[in-house]
């Protein structure tokens, strides 16, 4: 049962030390990878299996580590593989590593993470204990709050991993596809020596789409009041 609980502990120490001896975190910037791109691609050719394992077990170690970097990997997954395998990647990855962060803030590191976060409880309790699947598909398509702080506070509201598992996959897939979809014209911009920003990648279209998507995963929510409203109407 000791094992059991700090296993998420050892997960994370091994992959940190990982990604800092691997000096992986070197390729995460626009101008090395631009300076690297044909090595990079004509290695993903030849061991393509090995490179697909090795780019999610990377994704899900920035996740787990909470390391800064995870939209500029999804861009480079974009580049390096097709869609939808790119797309599917990254939200394995991610997926994955936000549940181990999950699980790890649940067990052994919960006192930690809750002095960490403890200011921004008390503005996510509300959503949480009215229905925490869709809040929580809610903060997956529109990112109020940072990444890390949205697989962390679930873990303080009793929200079951599977419930956790399933809103996660499912919620960042939209934003992982046009993330990816950016990296896929990434060679065209090399090839013209033009600037490339994140910003540009979430445009205003994709935006307001995202927002529709984050509304419909309220619908659950304003369903519940209604009837509950309803049901207190009735009684008097």
């Amino acid at each position: 049962m000791k094992i059991k609980k700090y296993l998420p502990i050892i997960i994370l120490i091994l992959g940190l030390i990982i990604i800092y001896f691997s000096g992986v975190l070197d390729y995460l910037s626009y101008d090395v990878l631009k300076q690297n791109r044909k090595a990079l691609i004509a290695y993903v050719h030849q061991y393509f299996i090995f490179s697909s394992i090795a780019f999610i077990f990377l994704y899900i170690a920035i996740v787990a580590l909470s390391v800064p970097g995870a939209s500029f990997l999804t861009i480079i997954g974009g580049f390096l593989f097709p869609q939808p395998l790119s797309t599917l990647y990254v939200v394995t990855g991610a997926t994955i590593g936000a549940s181990i962060l999950f699980v790890a803030a649940k067990t052994a590191l919960h006192d930690f993470f809750e002095r960490k976060i403890k200011k921004y409880l008390k503005k996510l309790e509300k959503g949480f204990l009215e229905n925490a699947a869709s809040y929580l598909l809610f903060l997956r398509f529109v990112p109020l709050f940072p990444f890390w702080l949205v697989n962390l506070a679930p873990a303080f509201f009793h929200v079951p991993l599977r419930t956790f598992v399933c809103t996660t996959f499912i919620g960042i897939i939209p934003g992982s596809f046009v993330y990816a979809q950016a990296g896929a014209g990434l060679g065209a911009i090399f090839d013209n020596d033009q600037e490339f920003s994140l910003a540009t990648v979430l445009n205003w279209q994709m935006r307001v789409a995202l927002i529709c998507l984050a509304i419909f995963s309220l619908i659950p929510i304003v369903i519940k009041k209604m009837r509950n409203k309803n049901n207190h109407s009735s009684k008097l």
